[in-house]
């Protein structure tokens, strides 16, 4: 399954053009812009399974850092303080993770 085919190419690029530079990245504007909010559950679900590049069941740091790639190959990687927010934000647990209910209730926030 191909991100695509559950957002909008056009919503994506916009997106990712909203964070081109450096410390720009904003998980809930992205999330927003890219229509991730608006998915359902099951919707965001299958878009943490393509995220999840291990498919280990969590998105761990370095899976986090190359966040912006999984929608397209020619995205910048996120930068060290970018990951740390997103993970601390994500991670509501605190194992250093974000497993699937965290994703969802990050997407939702």
């Amino acid at each position: 399954m191909a991100i695509t085919d559950i957002l909008s190419a056009k919503d994506i690029e916009s997106a990712l053009s909203s964070c081109q530079a450096d410390d720009s990245f904003n998980y809930k504007s992205f999330f927003s812009m890219v229509g991730l909010s608006s998915k359902t559950p099951d919707q965001i679900k299958k878009v943490f399974g393509i995220l999840d590049q291990d498919k280990s069941g969590f998105i761990e740091e370095e899976e986090l850092q190359l966040f912006l790639k999984n929608f397209s190959s020619s995205a910048r990687v996120l930068t060290s303080a970018e990951t740390k927010a997103f993970l601390a934000a994500g991670d509501t647990d605190g194992d250093g993770k974000i497993g699937v209910e965290e994703f969802q209730s990050l997407v939702k926030s």
